[in-house]
């Protein structure tokens, strides 16, 4: 199975690595950087800089060179799937999303998405507990690999897995790709415990209180119990909410020491998704009637209300039984 990589970020770049050790994998950047970069010193130096990458790996800035793969893993930030994937040439070549979100305005699943760009292509949902350069350098990870199509998901499978790199099957995408979008927002609300010093109990409690939005949302939209707390639910929202490697986790320990979401963002080269996702997921929960008080806080304290007043706000939320 030929294999292409949409995006040449850490987390795409990553991706190209897992593949390379079956075979061959193109992997499609729009940095000319990054591209010349992969191609002539085998590092993506921008993205993920001292991670000595496979000779297998061969990097393209044109689109249409993708024409003939196999299966597409889609990398690029969730805000921009749309528009990538209405540019390449091939619509019938299956498409296994690898971002995380929930599209501004439409309010539509990256699955939604690349059905609506690609109406023809099988869609697969590859998610889970990942960081890149761990990832990248082989060290142990488990995801959850999402699809439909049970045969397909199998070849997708045998192609990516390695000693180091375990796929789980499931046929819930839905229920995949919503834990992936959650848990970025609810990483946010676990960086402002962190950021203004509310001390481990907090977090913890913020973990669990935030796996039952999350729950409550999946299950709303048709997602299956069990997927959300396997590795693209649970797992990925315990070590996202759990260290500053992740982006979303550092933009929230910003906003709780008192910087302004503007600022925080006008810094990044990478993209802390939950910054997105969180109104999308708000205005979505609202319409489903489902509660979500973590991220609606999480909404405020990005519109610029003070970590102080948010945090004052939700601590005196009603009891209520736990559920």
């Amino acid at each position: 199975m030929r294999i292409g990589v949409i995006g040449g970020g850490a987390w795409g770049t990553a991706l190209a690595q897992v593949a390379a050790r079956g075979g061959e994998v193109l992997l499609w950047a729009r940095e000319e950087e990054v591209v010349a970069a992969i191609n002539d010193r085998h590092e993506n130096s921008m993205f993920l800089p001292g991670v000595p990458l496979s000779p297998a790996i061969r990097a393209t800035g044109a689109l249409d060179d993708l024409a003939d793969r196999d299966a597409l893993l889609v990398v690029a930030p969730a805000q921009h799937v749309g528009a990538v994937l209405n540019l390449l040439p091939s619509k019938d070549t299956p498409l296994v999303l690898c971002a995380k979100g929930i599209e501004a305005g439409s309010r539509r699943l990256v699955g939604e998405v690349a059905q609506a760009a690609h109406p023809g292509a099988p869609i697969a949902v590859l998610s889970g507990p990942t960081f890149a350069h761990e990832v990248a350098v082989g060290l142990p990870t488990a995801v959850t690999l999402a699809c439909a199509d049970s045969a397909l998901q199998v070849r997708l499978a045998e192609r990516l897995a390695s000693p180091t790199f375990r796929p789980y099957a499931s046929s819930d995408v839905i229920g995949a790709e919503i834990g992936g979008a959650v848990k970025n927002v609810l990483a946010i609300a676990c960086g402002v415990v962190e950021g203004a010093g509310l001390g481990q109990n907090a977090r913890a409690a913020l973990i669990a209180r935030g796996f039952a939005e999350m729950t409550r949302f999946g299950l709303a939209r048709g997602a299956r119990a069990e997927t959300l707390a396997g590795l693209s639910g649970l797992g990925d929202l315990v070590l996202t909410c759990s260290s500053t490697s992740s982006r979303n986790f550092s933009l929230g320990v910003g906003l709780g020491q008192g910087r302004s979401a503007t600022d925080l963002l006008a810094d990044r080269r990478t993209v802390a998704e939950g910054a997105f996702t969180a109104p999308v997921l708000a205005e979505a929960a609202a319409e489903a009637g489902v509660d979500m008080p973590i991220t609606d806080a999480v909404c405020h304290l990005l519109q610029g209300a003070p970590a102080s007043e948010v945090i004052s706000s939700l601590l005196a939320r009603p009891r209520r039984d736990e559920a």
